[in-house]
């Protein structure tokens, strides 16, 4: 997908997904604006990395009880569907080989496979913005 096309798959997640109104913090909000920003620029592990700061952000918003919980609490504990739950945790988990690299020296694989990465990054950060829009719109006034 090419810019346009990225801003085009936006619109469209929010044309079929918000049918109300949201209350959206402004942390949330622009957060969720810097995911689009990344989104469409092509910076797939940060679209990925900032989606879930969103989704995070916003489930502390809406259902958080203290400022320390973990987004793995916040997923499991949030009233969403089990389908976005188990998208949110696959996200959570894939974000966390990339954030948490256990091995560094082990880049023989990387380097000689760059495109297989960047393929697999492009797929999920298409699932973190589609999972990000679904998170926020759970909880619509009509």
């Amino acid at each position: 997908m090419n810019e346009q096309d990225k801003w085009d798959f936006i619109n469209k997640l929010d044309d079929e997904l918000l049918k109300g109104g949201v209350i959206l913090s402004e942390w949330s909000t622009f957060l969720i604006r810097d995911a689009d920003v990344a989104f469409t620029s092509g910076a797939n592990l940060a679209t990925l990395l900032v989606s879930l700061a969103g989704v995070e952000s916003h489930l502390k918003y809406e259902y958080g009880k203290s400022k320390r919980e973990r987004l793995v609490d916040l997923i499991n504990k949030a009233p969403i569907e089990r389908d976005l739950r188990l998208d949110l945790h696959c996200l959570r988990k894939y974000r966390n080989k990339w954030v948490h690299v256990d091995e560094p020296s082990q880049d023989e694989h990387l380097l000689s496979n760059p495109e297989e990465y960047e393929q697999e990054l492009e797929e999920m950060a298409t699932l973190a913005m589609k999972s990000l829009r679904r998170t926020i719109y759970t909880e619509q006034c009509i």
